[in-house]
């Protein structure tokens, strides 16, 4: 009975998370104009649609972070900033969860020190207050103490990181130089094939004839 209790608690908690992140997603490009259109509920209701691939994609990346944090740190650390757009890439973009993991990487080459950087300050402050939190249910014993507190700590900290990495999102897919590289290439002329004469030339016109005097 417990096991299954905790088995329904993680399930209702993981989607409960990537469908606040979801909403909050679709809060930040709500407001980037300035004012307020959508209600919490049409945020919901707009995550529905994405909320398996969000959840999919959210188990395969934390378990490759894990496995790279495992077997060494340095690769979990490079996927955590290579995939940590994912959400925001699936939710605004619609991108599956195979097609996620590629767009994200393709967003944060070329600026993978700033997006770690932010990530790294992102969680560490996210910690920091968890912590505080967590404190104030001292007078708990610890399994009421995390849960609890755990609980409550999350539903303030997750936001304000899903909030930031979709900042993130916003700026690095605005930027001139990932908009120069999604460009298409400029067009050429079609080369001459092998083996194929080179189109004649135009014939150049011929000087018109002097008058004659009468």
């Amino acid at each position: 009975m417990v096991v299954l209790v905790a088995v329904i608690t993680t399930v209702v908690s993981l989607i409960g998370t990537f469908w606040v992140q979801g909403a909050l997603v679709y809060a930040v490009e709500d407001v980037r104009d300035g004012r307020i259109d959508s209600s919490i509920g049409d945020l919901y209701e707009r995550v529905q649609p994405y909320l398996g691939t969000l959840i999919l994609a959210g188990i395969l990346a934390g378990l490759g972070i894990a496995v790279g944090f495992v077997l060494l740190i340095v690769p979990g650390l490079i996927l955590l900033t290579w995939w940590c757009l994912i959400v925001p890439v699936i939710a605004l973009e619609g991108k599956q969860v195979g097609e996620s993991f590629g767009r994200s990487r393709e967003l944060v080459r070329g600026h993978g020190w700033t997006v770690f950087a932010v990530i790294i300050i992102t969680v560490l402050a996210s910690a920091i207050a968890s912590g505080i939190i967590q404190s104030i249910f001292s007078f708990l014993n610890p399994f009421f103490r995390y849960w609890i507190g755990g609980t409550i700590a999350n539903a303030i900290v997750d936001p304000f990181l899903a909030v930031a990495l979709t900042l993130m999102y916003f700026h690095l897919r605005d930027s001139p130089a990932t908009e120069a590289a999604a460009a298409p290439p400029p067009a050429q002329e079609p080369a001459v094939a092998a083996g194929e004469p080179p189109a004649p030339a135009p014939p150049a016109e011929e000087p018109p004839e002097p008058a004659q005097d009468a």
